[in-house]
């Protein structure tokens, strides 16, 4: 604020006199209502929002419901684009009875004299000040009746996105406007994964074409060829001017610019028929959003007629129209709810009483705070659309059209909204809608780019600078068929480099590059140092065998892999005699002993089912359990001589063996195998067993097999021992851990197969335990690494990939027995389903039989008279029945005995008819008898 009062003393001791007193007008609806007006009256904006302004000023005169009677009037100051006559035409504003500003209309200016409307409650409305750093924080007194570049440059990081750039440049008015614009711009950008590559500011004021020139120059020695123009129309364009002469307008190239071009080109019609629109051929630029409706096209007619075709309607032009009617309807508001026009002394400046200066006569506008709640809770449909604010005192509704230029006319290619992103329809059109930001939504029309190309231009180029990319190539010590340098030159060569060679040579563009070799040679270099080096800028890539790793992709780009890696365990192995034992082979011992007590468990259940039923399971303690051991034994051949006679005997017997079927067919198969085909052996199972174990481990020196093994899987880093060659990997696996060797090696998987091509003595064992490939690194976000993915897939397709493969790596000798070693053992794990299936069905039958036994103990508790002479003894006697009954022998079933029973019924029935048929035969002879005697 200090600086703010000298410039303010400065200014007044020019000798401006201030009137003695202020005339303040009691009544509630005065006779004229007073509104100043800051701008740039001969600028490109100023010219058109004069008319404006002037225009809307006889529209709210002529309008008896808006300010009741009471005349607008509008006192124009101006600012000439500079911020010191900006402030001296705000301070001249606040010697009167002002109520409100419109303006200012630049950024710069802004920054400068809102304060003055923070220190005397004095609003400002501008049409055309965008810079999003204008807070209403910093400015509570500062209203923004247009959109705000922070909107603007979320549009055009969304058009970069949708096109796939990556990177950008701007060129920039080096002021305030422009620098928070490209601000705005890089946080965009950075929300999208890309970025600001260069950033060339442009000097405020009078700049010559030759300072322009040399700016562009460096321009054009960068590597993006994507360009944002965020500047004012004069500079602008000269910078396209200087731009077409530079042949920067040419195919590849990408110009953006801000809607400084859109006011330029709306308010001058007649730059569409001159030269000027051959400059912009192919430039794409945004414009401010206006919907389509009657009152704007009645209005674009009339502006026809006042200006006579020689100013053209632009934008900002609507947006000063607006402003004018929102400071009406808002005093119109302020007056409605009693507000009187009132001033009060600044206490601030009491101080300067007596001061030539006379600052005590600026004086505190008494209904500002009112004024300015008005203003904020308008809601109208102006030329520009609906004019209300949200919370953070934005329109609503945020909208741009994109234009390109092509031929002497504009080409609409889309909208932007806030609310929807990109799109094809107005934006009015979607709101109605739920939000939907997809990429299938989010399309533009066809673009006609600079040099009249119609495909979309990749973005960037390698800079015409002369400057090669600098390959960091890995210098190794061994398993050189992948990469080597070639001796006495910097040059090399191997599978990675032939690689990297045919996909450079598949790409539409040369890349100048050259090897760096890295290493002393003696060893394997660290890779993860070589891929820090491109983060640092050492390296602008590097080339070879780079496994691509999780904490690798996290600083650096991969391109797509151009070969497959991972993680396996080699060790040594043995041929495995079949031996004595070999019948025991194929069952771990879990197997075994859960399998043995299965065969038990079956046998006591069909017991239990069968014994009070079948003969079979009856006798002596001694013969029941040699049954039980016979009949479970048995069961394994199918060759129980014991008969089940019980449904849920029979049932429990005829799953257990089916489980039975199963296992037997499954242990044939493997016991085939190991006495008929050979068996390779090895202590080593895998990597579980190497991390259980205490035995060394064996890592190739640079690999990150040693980060893997001690930070993924926690094997502690004394038991590591690097190794450095094919050659230390045979000796060290020869030796083995108890003789200063080690008990495996974990290495990649191509490393590890040319090591077998020549040694058979040693095998992978288990699967590989990691997923992973090699690939180029490059810097993030490096376009470079994309389309080197699309030609390794290239190289993969056509068959060349596996021609550089056969060139520099030999098959195995020992193909034929260089498989993976796996366990020729059968685990529980293979079968536990099974156990539990039989398992499920015994636990119901022996829960039925209970069942039964409980329910018969209850009939026969019921039926039978206990005598008992205490309740001790009424207990035991019902644990004896209980037992009893359990051990008690069933001679026939339920349903024979009631068949008996109906039997003997029947019998005794028909036997009872046959004696009266008898009977009546005997009394029928003695009458013929006693007949035959009369």
């Amino acid at each position: 604020m200090s600086v703010f009062w000298i410039v303010l003393l400065s200014t007044l001791s020019l000798g401006a006199l201030l009137s003695d007193g202020l005339s303040v007008n009691g009544s509630s609806r005065p006779a004229v209502v007073n509104v100043g007006a800051i701008f740039t009256l001969d600028s490109t904006i100023g010219r058109v929002a004069k008319i404006a302004i002037d225009e809307a000023v006889r529209d709210i005169n002529a309008n008896s419901s808006v300010l009741k009677g009471s005349k607008y009037n509008v006192i124009f100051r101006n600012s000439n684009c500079s911020g010191f006559l900006g402030l001296v035409e705000a301070l001249r504003f606040m010697e009167t009875d002002i109520l409100a500003v419109i303006g200012p209309q630049s950024s710069v200016v802004a920054h400068t004299i809102l304060h003055v409307g923070n220190e005397l409650l004095t609003p400002f409305v501008s049409f055309s000040a965008t810079d999003p750093t204008l807070s209403t924080l910093q400015f509570p007194y500062f209203v923004r009746s247009t959109q705000s570049d922070l909107h603007q440059m979320t549009a055009v990081a969304e058009i970069v996105e949708n096109y796939g750039w990556k990177e950008v440049i701007v060129v920039f008015l080096d002021d305030d406007y422009g620098r928070n614009g490209l601000s705005a711009l890089d946080d965009a950008l950075a929300a999208r994964r890309c970025r600001v590559s260069y950033k060339a500011g442009i000097p405020p004021g009078n700049v010559s074409r030759s300072e322009i020139m040399d700016i562009l120059v460096k321009v054009a020695m960068t590597e993006s060829r994507v360009i944002v123009l965020h500047t004012y129309p004069p500079t602008g364009f000269t910078v396209f001017s200087v731009a077409h002469y530079l042949g920067m307008m040419d195919d590849g190239y990408v110009w953006i610019a801000t809607d400084w071009l859109a006011s330029a080109v709306d308010s001058a019609p007649a730059l569409q028929s001159v030269g000027m629109m051959e400059t912009l051929q192919g430039v794409i630029f945004l414009r401010q959003y206006t919907p389509d409706s009657e009152r704007k096209r009645a209005f674009s007619a009339r502006w026809n007629k006042v200006t006579g075709g020689s100013l053209g309607l632009s934008t900002y032009g609507l947006y000063a129209y607006d402003a004018t009617w929102l400071l009406a309807h808002a005093i119109d508001s302020f007056f409605d709810q009693g507000g009187k026009i009132s001033f009060s002394n600044d206490s601030n400046l009491l101080s300067t009483q007596g001061s030539k200066l006379h600052l005590d006569k600026m004086v505190i506008f008494d209904g500002g705070p009112l004024l300015l709640k008005n203003l904020m809770e308008s809601d109208f449909e102006g030329l520009t659309g609906r004019v209300k604010f949200t919370d953070d005192r934005s329109l609503v509704y945020p909208a741009y059209e994109i234009i390109n230029v092509v031929g002497t006319g504009l080409h609409r290619v889309g909208y932007w909204s806030n609310y929807s992103g990109l799109s094809t329809l107005p934006p009015e059109t979607l709101y109605s809608q739920p939000p939907n930001r997809s990429s299938s939504t989010n399309k533009l029309n066809s673009v006609l780019w600079p040099g009249e190309s119609i495909r979309t231009p990749r973005g960037w180029v390698f800079p015409n600078n002369g400057k090669q990319l600098r390959i960091g190539v890995p210098r190794r010590a061994s398993y050189k068929e992948y990469v080597s340098q070639v001796q006495g030159t910097n040059n090399s060569k191997g599978f990675c480099i032939d690689v990297f060679t045919a996909a450079v040579n598949l790409l539409p563009y040369a890349v100048p590059y050259q090897f760096i070799p890295y290493g002393n040679g003696r060893e394997n270099p660290n890779y993860n140092e070589l891929v820090k080096l491109i983060t640092t800028g050492f390296f602008d890539g590097a080339v070879g065998d780079i496994a691509i790793t999780t904490n690798r992709t996290k600083i650096v780009d991969f391109t797509q892999p151009y070969a497959a890696s991972g993680l396996v365990v080699v060790a040594s192995v043995s041929k495995r005699n079949t031996g004595a034992w070999a019948f025991l082979r194929p069952f771990s011992p879990q197997m075994w002993a859960v399998s043995a007590a299965f065969f038990v468990f079956i046998g006591i259940v069909v017991w239990i089912l069968e014994h009070r039923m079948n003969d079979e399971f009856r006798g002596t303690p001694k013969q029941q359990l040699i049954t039980i051991l016979w009949f479970s034994l048995s069961t394994l051949f199918f060759a129980h001589r014991e008969t089940t006679v019980s449904t849920l005997g029979r049932g429990v017997l005829i799953i257990w063996l089916f489980v039975v079927l199963i296992i037997n067919s499954s242990y044939t198969a493997s016991l085939t195998s190991i006495l008929t085909v050979q068996q390779l052996y090895s202590p080593i199972k895998g990597i579980e067993s190497l991390r259980e174990g205490d035995d060394p481990i064996g890592f190739q020196v640079g690999s990150f097999a040693e980060h893997y093994l001690t930070d993924g899987i926690g094997i502690p880093r004394s038991r590591l021992m690097p190794l450095g060659s094919p050659e230390e990997y045979a000796t060290a696996l020869q030796r083995g851990p108890k003789k200063g060797g080690v008990a495996a090696i974990v290495d990649e998987r191509p490393y590890v197969e040319l090591f077998l091509a020549s040694q058979c003595r040693f095998r992978i064992i288990g699967q590989e335990f990691t997923k992973s490939g090699w690939g180029f690194a490059f810097p993030r976000d490096s376009p470079l690494a994309i389309d080197l993915s699309t030609a390794i897939l290239t190289l993969s397709e056509n068959g060349d990939l596996q021609r550089i493969h056969d060139k520099w790596l030999t098959t195995s000798a020992c193909s034929s027995e260089n498989t993976e070693l796996e366990s020729d053992r059968l685990h529980l794990k293979s079968f536990w389903g099974l156990y539990l299936l039989c398992g499920i069905a015994c636990f119901l039958a022996l829960l039925v039989y209970f069942i039964q036994i409980i329910n018969r103990y209850r009939q026969a508790s019921r039926d039978e008279l206990v005598s008992s002479d205490g309740p001790g003894s009424m207990r035991s006697k019902r644990i004896q029945r209980l037992l009893s009954l359990i051990d008690e022998k069933e001679d026939v079933s339920r349903h024979e005995r009631k068949r008996r029973k109906l039997e003997t019924s029947l019998s005794e029935s028909s036997g009872g008819n046959e004696r009266e048929r008898d009977s009546k035969r005997k009394h029928s002879s003695a009458n013929n008898s006693f007949n035959i005697r009369r």
